[in-house]
């Protein structure tokens, strides 16, 4: 299993890792009672892995081994470096374990590490569109609701920009699969539910493009993150932001960064203190 935690000592978490252990411990036991005869018998335990920011933290301790993100101190309570950190520490886990397992050549391993090595060069491009998401947050910054969508890759991406904007402006926002958006979310759209809709050029591009029609037919109105180049989204969204061409796997790392940044100037804009939301702690460490 893999245990991710910014701060180490998340109580959940950390409880699932401790049944995890302790699972396998009683049953390691009942294996050892049964075979106590057999001289060459042996159990393996399963191995406990963990992502976390801060060093020498319980979970860090309590798991056998892991990797640290080395992302510095998150200040804010609504984590933003912690999260983006996260997807690359877990896309070098997998290329890692792919290569081991010979899933991934080795040419395919090296394009997908050089494209890794470019993140940040990539995320001081969408820095530079600060303006534009400024004038965006000023535009919707009064609406009480937000959908976000996403497919694929960037699914957890669009719950993750939902979270942010309920976490430090106090917007009620959902994040959605875009699969799964008629099957109930889309009965909220009219001009008052604006949806962001993360839609880079990927596999699942047009099937964005579908969902985003499906909006525009029910006058919702679309702020859209989709890839540098992508002229066509300004026939579908009201606003767009880019992100540079990547990987398709390594597209969440790229469009969670727009997403964060607006929903911290819509913060801002409200006149929230966005380092210290309401009711909400650094690390939850009761369940």
């Amino acid at each position: 299993m893999v245990a991710i935690s910014q701060s180490g000592e998340t109580a959940d978490t950390l409880a699932v890792l401790r049944k995890f252990k302790e699972s396998f411990a009683t049953h390691a036991r009942r294996i050892g009672n049964r075979n106590k005869n057999n001289a060459g018998s042996q159990t393996n335990g399963g191995l406990a892995l963990g992502i976390v920011n801060v060093i020498g933290s319980t979970i860090a301790r309590e798991t056998d081994a892991g990797i640290y993100n080395h992302a510095g101190p998150e200040i804010g309570v609504a984590s933003t470096k912690a999260f983006t950190s996260q997807l690359i520490v877990l896309a070098l886990l997998a290329l890692f374990l792919g290569r081991q397992r010979g899933k991934i050549s080795k040419t395919e391993g090296k394009i997908i590490a050089e494209e890794i090595i470019k993140i940040p060069e990539f995320v001081r491009q969408i820095l530079k569109q600060e303006d534009k998401i400024k004038q965006i947050a000023k535009e919707y910054k009064d609406y009480k609701n937000f959908l976000y969508i996403g497919r694929k890759y960037n699914f957890p991406v669009a719950c993750e920009g939902a979270l942010k904007l309920k976490e430090i402006s106090y917007i009620h926002a959902e994040g959605y699969g875009a699969g799964e958006m008629k099957h109930g979310a889309i009965a909220m759209i009219d001009e008052n539910f604006p949806t962001v809709a993360i839609a880079p050029l990927d596999s699942v591009y047009e099937k964005m493009v579908s969902n985003m029609e499906e909006i525009r037919a029910r006058r919702g109105k679309i702020i859209a993150v989709t890839t540098e180049g992508n002229e066509r989204i300004k026939d579908i969204a009201e606003n767009w932001l880019y992100i540079p061409k990547t990987l398709e796997c390594l597209t969440s790392a790229l469009s969670v960064i727009p997403l964060q940044l607006l929903a911290y100037n819509i913060g801002v804009m409200r006149g929230y203190d966005v380092d210290k939301p309401r009711n909400l702690a650094k690390s939850v460490t009761v369940e």
